[in-house]
């Protein structure tokens, strides 16, 4: 049965309650029985929590080992357990699973032995876990002997481990004060924690990042010899090298930096970081520094002085180059980003990507240096794509002339969400992927090589039979085995200027073809606002979470999404409240006609982030038609005026508003766009929850919605997580999470009784 789109409008303009006089308490449905659905064939919040969550993988010098983090919550015991999984790279070999009762960082130290190191009681630890495997005589590694402690670290905090292959160097961040001392840090703590006041002074921004107040410590990175003793053990050496410090550098860049963040040679470190001059909160500019190992000389900056962000800098195999993924617009973090090469014997800078309208996340040259391979968003899909590497220019420039094949990368896969790749000997290529129905798994692609000739040849159209990825493991295969799992089925429509618009369309468990059954239904909204819902699994927002719990959920990727170009990106600037809702407003009437058994009477919505602006704004808008009878608002913006103020990193603020909050345009945006103007049209019953630690979005966001909805005598509820930031990490809080959320839509969308 198919409903006249028109009704649509003229129901959702009825209001939902009978208004109060102001003063008078929020009234409220009488309470129905609610428990989240179980069972055997359900892929319940629950299972979400528990199920084991893998890392991505990363192989051995040698590439026939890899190993994979692996992470899994006991709710009886309340306890994440830690392992790490050993994959050999042949078909059909069973992994080796191992305990890591403290936890810990991973590393290759050689290509039989693992490094983890952990927190110990004067400082980090390193320990070492070897390993035994024979490809000829086994198909499948073994642990030998037990873990072996190798040496000390001065602190209990350094991370993001880089071990140069065919050296004696592990190079590694850690926090460190102003004089970029590690050995005197754990002093200075101490006179820190004594100082006689809990005061943070500041003189600079950022004064919060994330969801920490900014402490007298940044990171930087160090560099320790690790080698093997006359006993054939490993020994950590005690002589920590800074190659950054007095530079007013600091890599990896916060909040999220880590091992993209810089790469290293056997005599060289590549790093970015932001640049030292420029206020950070309102700037995004990075620059690419190359430095000697151990700081002897004075870092050499790469970068030509007219970027913005930068990420991933690494090293060809030879040494001789370094690419990294570049940004042009200052203040702008979803910008398209660009392949840059630096010859480092040349001394000559070039962009290989300036025409092609992908942005890649990460990347990696071949074996032999020939070639790039990458990990790009293409239409809600990450794909691995390959690009062959030209002659270097004979001057530096953003626009070389080149043939096509070595501007425009060509896909090797098509479906999922691909991470970590990795170019390995033997004409092979490694990278994990996981999709809407399973976390990440182990996959490689064999004979590069004819990957190539048929690149270079111009014979693109050979590359998808020749480049076959083949799956290595199963890591949570036998816990989903049985759950119901919807693989998503794509849609497609005219949204606003004519643009074509995607999304995905999950049904609910127990759904079967021409079955005179309907069933409620969800919008998710998505964050960003430059983001998307692609086929990749997520612990947090799971659309499977939702279709087990009945619903039929939509997703649409509107104005403003990556990964279907940049001018579709760069649409939704200045115009929050435009553009994205004629998509969505689009995307659900072709929904409701698509699939008839959705019930429009039984709608709910739900969204975080800039999905959490969504829902604010669709508050304030009933005319757009939604019907929808219930709203979840996760740390949304209620009033974008005061967000330009409260925000952390102000960038992000000034690019989406077009200037700072008190300047005359921005004001105008303000006052158009801003959820808070709207709220005597607010109406719908809706769920805000908000996390204390969220200074991207300060809970004050969710609280002022909150007061607005108990004010105007609308149905709601506040649910505040002290401990959690923008997301819901701690696995209690998450099933607590998932449980008001379904409870409040139950409430108002659930079976009738």
């Amino acid at each position: 049965m198919r409903f006249p789109i028109p009704l649509l409008g003229l129901t959702a303009q009825l209001p939902l309650v009978q208004q109060p006089m102001p003063g008078t308490p929020a009234p409220s449905r009488a309470p129905r029985a609610f428990a989240l659905k179980e069972g055997t064939d359900t892929f319940s919040p629950k299972d979400l929590v528990t199920l084991g969550r893998p890392g991505g993988a990363v192989a051995n010098d040698l590439g026939d080992l890899a190993f994979v983090p692996f992470s899994q919550f006991d709710f009886e015991e309340k306890k994440n357990r830690k392992s790490v999984v050993v994959v050999a790279l042949e078909p059909d070999a069973e992994p080796l699973q191992l305990p890591l009762a403290k936890g810990g960082h991973l590393f290759w130290v050689d290509k039989r032995t693992l490094g983890n190191v952990v927190e110990g009681e004067d400082g980090a630890e390193l320990y070492t876990l070897n390993l035994k495997y024979n490809a000829e005589s086994s198909k499948s590694p073994e642990s030998v002997g037990s873990p072996e402690l190798v040496g000390t670290f001065p602190t209990k905090t350094p991370a993001n481990f880089r071990r140069v292959p065919g050296s004696s160097v592990l190079v590694f961040s850690d926090y460190v004060y102003e004089d970029g001392n590690l050995t005197s840090v754990g002093r200075r703590d101490k006179d820190w924690k004594n100082r006689g006041t809990t005061a943070l002074v500041y003189d600079t921004t950022y004064e919060r990042h994330w969801d920490e107040w900014n402490g007298p410590k940044k990171p930087q990175l160090f560099s320790v010899s690790l080698s093997r003793a006359n006993d054939d053990k490993w020994a950590l050496g005690d002589v920590f090298h800074a190659p950054l410090m007095g530079t007013g550098h600091y890599s990896p860049v916060e909040p999220f930096g880590g091992t993209d963040d810089f790469d290293a040679s056997a005599t060289h470190v590549v790093y970015t970081t932001k640049d030292p001059v420029l206020p950070e909160a309102w700037h995004t500019k990075q620059n690419v520094y190359l430095v000697d190992i151990r700081g002897e000389h004075p870092p050499k900056e790469l970068t030509s002085g007219k970027q913005g962000a930068i990420h991933n800098p690494v090293f060809s195999k030879s040494g001789t180059k370094v690419a990294w993924l570049e940004l042009d617009e200052d203040g702008y973090e979803s910008d398209r980003a660009k392949i840059v090469i630096y010859d480092l014997d040349k001394d000559v800078r070039f962009t290989l990507t300036q025409g092609w309208d992908r942005s890649p996340s990460e990347i990696t040259f071949s074996q032999d240096d020939t070639f790039l391979y990458l990990a790009a968003g293409d239409e809600a899909k990450v794909k691995v794509f390959a690009l062959p590497i030209p002659p270097t220019p004979s001057e530096s420039t953003t626009h070389p002339q080149l043939d096509e094949k070595f501007t425009t990368p060509v896909p090797l896969t098509h479906t999922k969400a691909a991470s970590g790749v990795q170019a390995l000997p033997n004409d092979r290529l490694l990278f994990s992927q996981s999709s809407l129905t399973s976390p990440n798994d182990v996959f490689i692609i064999r004979d590069l090589k004819a990957v190539e000739n048929a690149i270079l040849s111009g014979e693109k159209s050979n590359v998808k039979e020749v480049a076959k990825p083949e799956q290595l493991t199963h890591l949570t295969k036998s816990d989903l085995d049985g759950k119901h799992m919807s693989e998503g089925e794509e849609i497609w429509f005219e949204g606003a200027r004519q643009k074509n618009v995607q999304g995905w369309a999950l049904k609910p468990r127990g759904w079967k073809p021409e079955q005179n059954k309907r069933y409620p239904a969800v919008l998710l909204i998505h964050g960003g606002p430059q983001g998307a819902w692609e086929d990749q699994w997520s612990n947090r927002w799971n659309p499977n979470a939702f279709a087990n719990q009945g619903y039929f959920v939509i997703m649409i990727n509107p104005t403003g999404s990556t990964t279907f170009g940049q001018e579709f990106t760069d649409a939704i600037a200045g115009d929050w409240g435009g553009k994205p809702f004629e998509d969505m407003i689009a995307g659900w009437k072709h929904a409701l006609e698509k699939y008839p058994e959705i019930d429009p009477d039984r709608a709910v919505a739900a969204g975080a982030s800039w999905g959490g602006y969504a829902i604010n704004w669709i508050q304030g808008h009933p005319e757009f038609g939604f019907n929808f009878k219930a709203l979840v608002c996760h740390d949304g913006v209620f009033d974008s005026n005061y967000n330009g103020y409260s925000t952390d990193e102000l960038f992000f603020f000034n690019h989406e508003w077009g200037g700072r909050p008190w300047e005359e345009n921005t004001k105008k945006l303000n006052e158009k766009f801003s959820p808070s103007n709207f709220v005597h049209k607010w109406s719908t019953p809706q769920l805000i929850i908000h996390g204390s630690k969220d200074y991207r979005l300060p809970e004050t966001e969710g609280i002022a919605a909150f007061h607005a909805l108990q004010q105007r005598g609308i149905p709601s509820r506040l649910v505040v997580f002290p401990d959690e930031n923008h997301w819901v990490l701690d696995h209690g809080n998450s099933l607590k999470w998932h449980y008001e959320v379904f409870r409040w839509f139950d409430q108002y969308a659930g079976a009738e009784e």
